[in-house]
């Protein structure tokens, strides 16, 4: 409970990365509960259609006259579940193997940095809307495709700060007790250095989500979602006269995006002690 106090007390001193949290709890109740309110239905027709903003469609309606507003809100789902399940299990796949090179060294720590390499060198969304073009458009996939894109920067974080940790003089200390390696990894390595990890779990969380847009609005994502690219893709078609398609589905994106990069930036500083003071 003191360590939440602290953080948040941390948070406090960076008024945009305090802003950026607030915003994406909004966010999370947004999209939590938003299958809770009946009329907010994407996919509800109306005579409507091609209507700007007004009072009764705060956002407009789109060809077939379906709420601009509800598609919007409801994309947050879509955006939020592919961001937050990509760096979980990015975080988690790059925690493990990040630790596992930094502890041992020799041929592993070797093969994962070559690893993590040829990921940074080749175009990360052209490799990804191959592998989703050819595995399927589901939102499975597209999570496994960003998760397999997005751990070699957990890794190397990882790897940096196991190494540095496991020369400290409390870890030789705790060798001296004879506990096997492994032990002294995941209980005493593993939980002093995986502070920076966090940050740039954040930072992935708005790296899914652009990419999630980017292969909608290319048509690799299910038909059946409705998400923020998608109807990006839908609403290129009607750019000059309905300028409203394209606009506040583009605004979520980048506005999104941007408080999960301030955030992280915020929790990055926060957890480095040297800048926590």
């Amino acid at each position: 409970m003191n360590a939440v106090r602290s953080f948040l007390r941390g948070l406090a001193r960076h008024p945009s990365g305090l802003a950026a949290g607030v915003f994406i709890a909004i966010l999370l109740v947004l999209a939590l509960g938003v299958g809770f309110v009946p009329q907010l239905d994407p996919n509800a027709l109306s005579n409507e259609s091609m209507q700007a903003p007004s009072v009764q469609f705060p956002l407009g309606t789109d060809e077939l006259g379906r709420s601009v507003l509800a598609g919007v809100i409801y994309g947050t789902r879509v955006s939020l579940a592919v961001g937050f399940f990509a760096a979980l299990f990015a975080t988690v796949i790059g925690t493990i193997v990040g630790s596992a090179a930094g502890f041992y060294g020799g041929w592993l720590d070797t093969a994962v940095m070559r690893i993590s390499e040829f990921f940074q060198v080749i175009p990360g969304f052209i490799l990804a809307a191959v592998i989703v073009a050819m595995t399927g458009t589901g939102l499975t996939q597209i999570v496994a495709v960003v998760s397999l894109l997005a751990w070699p920067q957990v890794a190397r974080v990882m790897r940096g700060e196991v190494m540095r940790v496991k020369q400290l003089e409390f870890v030789d200390a705790v060798r001296c007790l004879g506990l096997p390696e492994r032990t002294v990894l995941v209980g005493e390595v593993v939980p002093n250095a995986a502070a920076p990890v966090l940050a740039v779990g954040t930072l992935i969380v708005g790296q899914a989500i652009l990419l999630e847009a980017s292969l909608s609005f290319l048509g690799l994502s299910s038909a059946e979602l409705v998400s923020w690219g998608r109807m990006l893709n839908s609403g290129q078609r009607f750019l000059f006269n309905a300028w409203w398609l394209s606009f506040f589905p583009g605004t979520a994106i980048f506005v999104t995006v941007l408080a999960f990069n301030l955030f992280g930036d915020a929790v990055g500083a926060v957890l480095n002690p040297r800048t926590a003071r």
